[in-house]
């Protein structure tokens, strides 16, 4: 439990320094970038000869989709919506990761789909403007798709690998950035702009602690975390960046906040923590 509580403040810091540093610069080569920098990270861990080649072309889908394109969308949204907005509707993964894991079971819970229910109704309160545009709507949808990698990765990364030691995924987790260093340069190399190479220095020290801390350990650790902890549990440890990540926004960046409609936004959402809490005893690891 620990370690997710540790990696839920690194991220909640994310928002606040990619919307304020990185937002001028491809959101491919950011991903890129930053995707990169955890591989090197973990490649003197890799121990690719211990590996099954079934096993090592699983962990490679893992890093396409729960890192790669998963985040290739997160970036993006970042063009259309504030960084506040972006923090509060990643609410949705922990409700991802329950529907994912009842539908991996093969088993329907009511409860849990109410639980979506009162979280998109608690978000859209929060986020409603009356001057919608389609870069918005855009936005939404690209957090979404994220959300819902970076759930369906958790699930598919616990079910995938069990209980196994420290060292062993370290060991996976050098393959699982290479998959997602290897999607995100595609795209990079697709949409690359010469002009884009004028990186500020400030800029670099973001991409570092993003790449380093952010990605490659926090990502680590957080589905290290997950293989430890039920699903319930899971699922409600993916708020605790929320709050922090909406106090960064405004306080650093200035983002501003209807008041009235966070704290009716929130009651709603709240209230579908509590049922999480209900229901947790149900979960089974």
């Amino acid at each position: 439990m620990i370690y997710l509580i540790l990696v839920s403040i690194i991220w909640s810091l994310s928002f606040t320094l990619i919307k304020g540093n990185l937002t001028s610069i491809d959101p491919y080569l950011v991903s890129f970038i930053r995707l990169f920098i955890s591989f090197i990270i973990f490649l003197p861990f890799l121990r690719i000869s211990k590996l099954r080649k079934e096993f090592l072309f699983r962990l490679l889908v893992l890093g396409f989709f729960q890192y790669g394109l998963m985040y290739l969308a997160y970036i993006y949204s970042y063009k259309y919506l504030k960084a506040y907005q972006i923090a509060l509707l990643t609410i949705f993964t922990p409700i991802f990761v329950v529907l994912i894991n009842d539908i991996w079971n093969k088993k329907f819970i009511g409860l849990n789909w109410l639980k979506a229910l009162l979280t998109i109704m608690g978000s859209g309160i929060i986020v409603y403007t009356t001057s919608f545009s389609f870069g918005f709507w855009k936005g939404i949808v690209l957090i979404q798709v994220s959300n819902f990698l970076f759930a369906l990765g958790q699930v598919y990364y616990k079910k995938l690998v069990g209980d196994v030691n420290f060292k062993e995924q370290l060991s996976n987790y050098a393959v699982v950035f290479l998959g997602a260093a290897i999607i995100t340069f595609i795209f990079a190399m697709f949409s690359f702009n010469n002009s884009e190479l004028n990186i500020e220095t400030k800029q670099w020290f973001t991409l570092l602690y993003l790449g380093i801390i952010a990605s490659g350990l926090a990502f680590y650790l957080w589905n290290y975390g997950a293989t430890k902890v039920k699903t319930g549990n899971l699922a409600i440890m993916n708020n605790l960046k929320i709050p922090l990540g909406i106090l960064f926004a405004v306080l650093l960046l200035g983002e501003d906040v209807n008041l009235l409609q966070l704290i009716i936004g929130s009651t709603i959402i709240i209230s579908a923590f509590f049922l999480e809490r209900l229901s947790i005893n149900e979960k089974q690891v």
